[in-house]
């Protein structure tokens, strides 16, 4: 209890005071910076950040407290928002679909080959995709994630568009497996900011 209480004194001054403290350059124990990981869990959730987005954007590897905590205050905003929550929507729908199709071993196109895109909805997809993509990676880089959640908000009706447009499991093996490939550069885009299939809703 003495090590937890020293942990969390920790955590809360790292953030209290902005303090950027990469854990991994102190220590290379998985298991200790689990354990912070651990107290970072429930110091967000004493501030009142539901356990489902600390969730989705703390990875294994993160050892940027103040980053973690950052990330999860700028999804919080985002995804309290009806353009967050249609997202959210729409890209979870993209994940269950190719995670089942991933689980059946379905072929899945390495990338989208654009000369296999038919439909005006999966074009427009795939360009909204590769522009998000861009900008929220370099808001990620940033570290500015409120614009990097902006950045993906655009993604919101060029999917829904594609869900109602277009049929994923296509007749012809190379068209389905490309579409496939689009539902994988979704999540890939999504994923730069946080792991939409963790959240709930």
């Amino acid at each position: 209890y003495a090590l937890r209480r020293a942990a969390l004194g920790v955590v809360r001054i790292m953030l209290e005071r902005d303090i950027r403290l990469p854990l991994l350059a102190i220590t290379k124990d998985p298991d200790l910076l689990s354990f912070f990981h651990d107290r970072l869990k429930v110091y967000l959730r004493d501030l009142g950040a539901r356990h489902d987005l600390i969730d989705a954007v703390l990875t294994l590897e993160a050892d940027d407290l103040l980053m973690v905590a950052r990330r999860v205050e700028a999804l919080t905003a985002f995804i309290t928002g009806e353009e967050g929550l249609n997202l959210l929507a729409g890209t979870k729908r993209a994940t269950q679909l190719l995670a089942a199709e991933e689980k059946k071993g379905t072929v899945i196109a390495d990338g989208v080959s654009e000369d296999l895109l038919k439909l005006d909805a999966e074009k427009a997809l795939y360009a909204a995709i590769r522009t998000a993509s861009a900008a929220a990676a370099q808001a990620v880089k940033a570290e500015d994630f409120r614009s990097a959640m902006a950045a993906l908000a655009v993604l919101r009706a060029p999917v829904d568009r594609f869900f109602e447009d277009v049929l994923v499991n296509d007749e012809d093996a190379a068209i389905r497996a490309n579409r496939l490939a689009l539902l994988k550069a979704i999540r890939a885009a999504t994923g730069t900011v946080a792991d939409f299939s963790k959240i709930a809703g």
